[in-house]
């Protein structure tokens, strides 16, 4: 992490409670306490309100996510609250937050990335296998488009069909009924509620490359509110922070959402950044998929001035090399055209029309 700026600490802000912003569910509430507890570690003498509320992705459970054709579904009502000023950072899932973020706001912390994969979690009655072993037409739980197409293709023997519902809701599902034998989840929601032991199966990159975002908390602020985003960028980890800046550019330029199957694999490693995207039919039969490095191995410089707060596919980070970021949307960006020059629009159009054809 980032150190502190210390004027936050000093000042507070105003004298009154840090209000925090975050969905009702189990596993927002767990995710917003973490962050609170990181800030609260670094600014002790401040005082911290977690304000509670429901968006429109956890009001609409009976319709696949990608056809509610909503981008900011679990984000909006939360936005809201932060532009009338009721509360001044928001927590959320960074896979949820559109590319293009509405103006005045800005991702001013991207945390630490939990494990990105997908997990498989089995009907206790399938306990012990993995999904090459479940017999032909099992079922298999899923509200992803990127999800399905991918496993459709590695898996042609299982069906696939859409569950709705918080993790609680879905494990329930899956456990209390026989319609699924398996559903398939972000292993960081599962850690992060405790549920690893649920796990029966982590999906490589290799059977299915995971969303955008996926696995990191981010924290929205209002871009012109100094204090707060001084206060929260000291959550910002480098690493995370260019490998999702890249894996959005990517998603950006492909104009990808959750209405189509686009997925990322990134690794930082001896100062190179790897990108693997791709970009799939919804049942999985047509894809792109590609892998694009640059190196983003450069130093720090201490340049305050008027582009102090450049944002980087909505996200600001002073505290990362301007440069490296800057390399970091290039690649994503570069590989996002290259896919492009092959054919993505097709796909991707074709998924669109069909998806919202279903």
């Amino acid at each position: 992490m980032a150190e502190p700026d210390a004027a936050a600490g000093e000042n507070g802000v105003g004298g009154r409670a840090v209000r925090v912003g975050t969905r009702r569910s189990q596993l927002a509430r767990i995710q917003t306490d973490s962050v609170v507890e990181m800030l609260r570690e670094l600014y002790p003498d401040l005082r911290f309100e977690i304000v509670a509320m429901s968006t429109t992705g956890d009001k609409i459970l009976d319709t696949a996510l990608s056809k509610i054709g909503e981008k900011s579904l679990f984000t909006k009502e939360l936005e809201n609250a932060l532009e009338r000023n009721e509360v001044d950072l928001v927590v959320h899932s960074l896979k949820d937050l559109p590319t293009s973020l509405p103006p005045g706001f800005t991702i001013g912390a991207v945390c630490k990335r939990e494990n990105p994969l997908d997990a498989v979690v089995f009907h206790p009655k399938n306990c012990g296998k993995t999904l090459s072993l479940l017999p032909e037409k099992s079922v298999i739980g899923t509200s992803s488009l990127r999800r399905a197409a991918q496993l459709k293709k590695k898996f042609p023997q299982l069906e696939f069909r859409d569950i709705r519902g918080n993790l609680n809701t879905r494990l329930k599902k899956l456990d209390e009924k026989e319609d699924f034998s398996a559903i398939i989840l972000a292993a960081a929601g599962l850690k992060r509620m405790g549920w690893e032991n649920r796990i029966g199966q982590l999906l490589s990159p290799e059977d299915c490359l995971y969303a955008v975002g996926q696995g990191a908390l981010a924290v929205e602020v209002r871009a012109k509110d100094q204090e707060i985003l001084n206060m929260v960028s000291a959550l910002h980890d480098a690493d995370t922070v260019l490998r999702c800046i890249a894996e959005r550019a990517f998603m950006k330029h492909l104009e990808g959402g959750c209405s189509v199957p686009v997925a990322v694999n990134t690794m930082l490693k001896d100062g190179q950044l790897y990108l693997t995207g791709a970009v799939y039919s919804l049942d999985g039969s047509d894809s792109l998929k590609e892998t694009m490095q640059t190196s983003v191995n450069y130093p720090q410089q201490n340049e305050d001035g008027p582009n102090d707060d450049v944002q980087h596919v909505g996200i600001t980070a002073k505290n990362v090399p301007g440069q490296a970021q800057e390399a970091a949307e290039n690649l994503g960006v570069e590989l996002a055209s290259l896919l492009l020059s092959k054919g993505a629009k097709h796909i991707l159009s074709v998924a669109r029309q069909l998806n919202d054809a279903r």
